[in-house]
């Protein structure tokens, strides 16, 4: 019994998926070159636009420019929600997000009178540099960092956990040893935050035991340090080693995730295939 959902398969979302969501083929690479080129421009003029000078002579082009990009991100945001199984899904992901960001504060301003709400206006616009964010979503060196940590995140939250509990009881015994000598140490709190920030090696120097107990304390804790760096940077290097060698440019037409393995026919997120138009059924 063949599954419903190769039955409706439309030609055209499937291209068009492949030329946005992925980049292993001349349109899809064609395609990340022309929006990496329009994030860049449009987040020059967002720039160039600050400069109060500089706005003055070319406001109007600028605002032709921004009409563009607005006009070919909006294109762009309608193809990827048009081309996916689960449009809602895309539009809640991250991704999804940050590319409503994208068009979303030119659109606003035509709401707000520029007259009266000046401040307002400059906010919206500024809104606009998180396009940035939009490089992430086709850098293929950006979705192995991103894999790798989620990979790592049960590790780090553990590790994160421990050293929450480590700074509590290393503030509270500063806390203990140098609280009646009217050097910063006033709190449990304010302990902590000297323990947190001498345990990542940072040292503002604004507060500083003054005991010889203290500086023991403080010489372990900076030790500790080192060792705290360590030891993510060992959880994320040894699964960005494992994902670098896995993951592809293909995407879940179902969820949108990617970091699928080369000879991946289902989703390992949501089980759906991952090309069902390609998949061995389909023959």
């Amino acid at each position: 019994m063949s599954d419903p959902k190769q039955n409706t398969l439309n030609p055209r979302k499937e291209m068009i998926h492949e030329i946005i969501f992925e980049a292993d083929t001349r349109a899809g690479r064609l395609f990340d070159i022309v929006l990496l080129i329009a994030i860049i421009g449009s987040i020059l003029i967002v720039m160039l636009e600050s400069v109060e000078s500089i706005d003055q002579k070319f406001h109007d082009i600028f605002l032709v420019f921004e009409w563009i990009f607005t006009i070919f991100f909006t294109i762009e945001y309608a193809l990827r929600l048009y081309c996916v199984y689960s449009p809602r899904k895309y539009a809640t992901s991250f991704f999804g997000v940050v590319d409503l960001l994208a068009i979303l504060p030119t659109y606003l301003e035509l709401l707000v009178p520029q007259t009266h709400y000046l401040v307002v206006v400059r906010a919206l616009r500024i809104l606009r540099v998180f396009r940035i964010l939009k490089l992430a979503s086709f850098l293929k060196e950006g979705r192995i960092i991103m894999l790798a940590l989620r990979k790592s995140r049960p590790k780090l939250i553990v590790f994160i956990s421990f050293i929450l509990i480590l700074v509590t009881i290393l503030g509270s015994i500063m806390y203990v040893v140098e609280g009646g000598q009217d050097n910063g140490f006033d709190s449990i709190p304010r302990s902590i935050y000297w323990a947190i920030v001498t345990l990542t090696t940072v040292g503002y120097g604004d507060i500083s035991p003054s005991s010889a107990l203290g500086q023991f304390i403080a010489a372990i804790v900076m030790l500790l340090g080192y060792a705290v760096i360590a030891v993510p940077t060992g959880i994320v290097s040894a699964d960005l080693v494992n994902t670098a060698s896995q993951t592809n440019t293909q995407a879940c037409r179902n969820c949108g995730e990617e970091g699928h393995d080369d000879d991946a026919v289902y989703c390992k997120y949501c089980g759906s295939e991952i090309h069902p138009d390609k998949s061995p059924t389909k023959k």
